[in-house]
């Protein structure tokens, strides 16, 4: 592998609610790397959906699934965890939310842990110290921590845009800062959500929804520069780029960095 990389997704991260939440490594994310609080999210703006697309760099109707709930590919695309592996890399996983197991293959995962967000409070939190711990002792390839806690008790319980919605993504934050202080400067660090909301739901096309905030920390990019025109399906060929792993002919999505490949 040319370089590390971790990848912290917080669902339902609104670009308004990134910067209204008031925590002030939010300045400093964007100060300290490239970022966009315009990207786009892919139609339906729905997690599973979603994060699909940013494993396979290929839209919902490609991959087949439009709901939370899981359907095999008729056409089977060949996501980041396995790109990972086949290249002999190690990855790790730890996520809030069952159903996200489905975004890699059996035998792609080194590591992995879930943590129920409903059976206890700050699972966020938890998911993100597992992730430091898991930094600190393998120093895997890759790390993937998926944060659930803006979107279920935020957003859905609570509405988009509310007190406890912005006291959420403080917290997302805050674990961000925390695993990127452990990280140093031996991974590179993407921060995305899958979709934003409104009220108390989404998967509308509309702003609120398809709107997102992306960040890009690392050598690759330019300290605050805005990236235009950036989608969820540019994280995973942008990953691969960066790590000097094969790109699928099926991904549809563009490296945001240009890196010479001697593969």
């Amino acid at each position: 592998m040319r370089k590390k990389i971790i990848l912290i997704s917080i669902d339902g991260m609104r670009p308004d609610g990134f910067l209204n939440c008031n925590h002030p490594f939010i300045h400093k994310l964007m100060e300290r790397g490239s970022y966009t609080l315009a990207g786009s999210s892919v139609n339906p703006p729905v997690t599973l959906p979603c994060h699909m697309s940013i494993f396979h760099s290929v839209t919902p109707e490609r991959h087949g699934v439009f709901t939370n709930t899981y359907v095999p590919m008729v056409r089977p695309i060949s996501g980041l965890f396995e790109q990972i592996h086949y290249a002999g890399g190690t990855s790790a996983m730890f996520y809030g939310w069952e159903p996200l197991r489905e975004v890699s293959r059996p035998y792609s995962l080194n590591r992995a842990g879930f943590i129920y967000s409903y059976l206890k409070e700050n699972t966020d939190r938890m998911l993100a110290e597992e992730t430091i711990s898991c930094i600190k002792s393998d120093k895997p390839d890759f790390v993937f921590l998926y944060m659930v806690e803006t979107d279920q008790k935020g957003g859905h319980d609570n509405a988009w845009m509310s007190d406890e919605y912005l006291k959420r993504v403080y917290d997302a934050i805050e674990n961000v800062k925390n695993v990127m202080e452990v990280a140093g400067d031996e991974y590179t660090i993407i921060v995305t959500t899958d979709h934003g909301g409104h009220e108390r739901t989404h998967g509308a096309n509309i702003p609120e929804d398809m709107t997102i905030p992306m960040f890009f920390v690392g050598p690759d990019f330019i300290p605050g520069m805005q990236i235009p025109d950036v989608s969820l399906l540019d994280i995973a060929p942008t990953i691969a780029t960066i790590m000097g792993i094969s790109i699928p002919r099926e991904w549809e999505g563009k490296s945001i960095v240009k890196v010479e490949m001697d593969y």
